[in-house]
């Protein structure tokens, strides 16, 4: 079953879809306490639509197995309040808290059993909110670091005002923010401290976040790399992509 979501944050209305799964003679049962479930986080520019609409079709995939999911747009994003002028990484920290709060508020989820998914930009924030959320699984496919963005400051120095990024209008206090951000020290406070397992999931073509970035993300979790032969950073080919949703699925179902 799939419902639309709408929730607020800083007084703007965030929107996304829900995706139940629908128990059946032939489909998995509803838990007793609930449904497991996971809270999926879009990259830069990017909506819960994703490339190829790979973000719904992989909540789709995971309702099949027994696993909810909340797919939603960010502030400034997609079909959510707020202009992409005022994205901070900050911001969709906040904004993937009040994601999960949502879900774990639905009567038919278990809130012990919430997990986190972070594409790209969306991985880097994902691990920067797990200490808060508390995720009891963490899959980060294709993170960035916030050094991906260091080519938006030419000669070291941020531009005054909102600069023109292939059409899209990027803040100064996004770029002013990222020297500060530590997405590693914060993943490895979250593995450290709150135990939960962890899986990083990299193309190993991808010429966006290179590899080495979910070499190192893994580092501080704990965890392991999957790599996926070929795999560009939208994993842009039916044979990734569905080599990508097995093996997450397995991780996010305890298989």
């Amino acid at each position: 079953m799939e419902t639309f979501a709408s929730f607020r944050v800083g007084g703007q209305r965030l929107n996304g879809m829900v995706y139940l799964p629908e128990p059946d003679l032939s489909g998995p049962a509803k838990p007793t306490h609930g449904f497991p479930s996971v809270v999926i986080l879009h990259g830069y520019t990017g909506n819960r639509g994703g490339d190829h609409r790979i973000l719904p079709l992989l909540a789709r995939h995971l309702a099949a197995r027994g696993v909810a999911a909340l797919s939603f747009d960010f502030r400034g994003s997609g079909d959510s309040e707020g202009d992409f002028s005022e994205m901070t990484v900050s911001r969709e920290v906040e904004d993937a808290v009040a994601a999960a709060e949502y879900l774990r508020d639905l009567p038919e989820i278990d809130p012990e059993r919430t997990m986190l998914l972070g594409f790209s930009m969306g991985g880097m924030v994902a691990a920067l909110a797990a200490p808060q959320i508390r995720p009891h699984r963490l899959a980060l496919w294709a993170p960035a670091l916030p050094e991906l963005w260091l080519k938006f400051l030419p000669g070291g120095f941020v531009p005054p005002m909102i600069s023109d990024q292939g059409g899209w209008p990027v803040g100064r206090e996004f770029l002013l923010e990222l020297p500060r951000l530590d997405p590693l020290k914060k993943a490895a406070q979250w593995a450290q401290n709150y135990g939960g397992e962890a899986r990083v999931f990299h193309g190993d073509a991808d010429q966006t976040c290179p590899p080495a970035y979910g070499v190192r993300y893994a580092q501080a979790l704990g965890c392991d790399v999957v790599a996926i032969p070929g795999g560009t950073h939208t994993f842009e080919s039916l044979e990734t992509t569905e080599m990508l949703y097995k093996v997450t699925g397995e991780f996010l179902t305890g298989r």
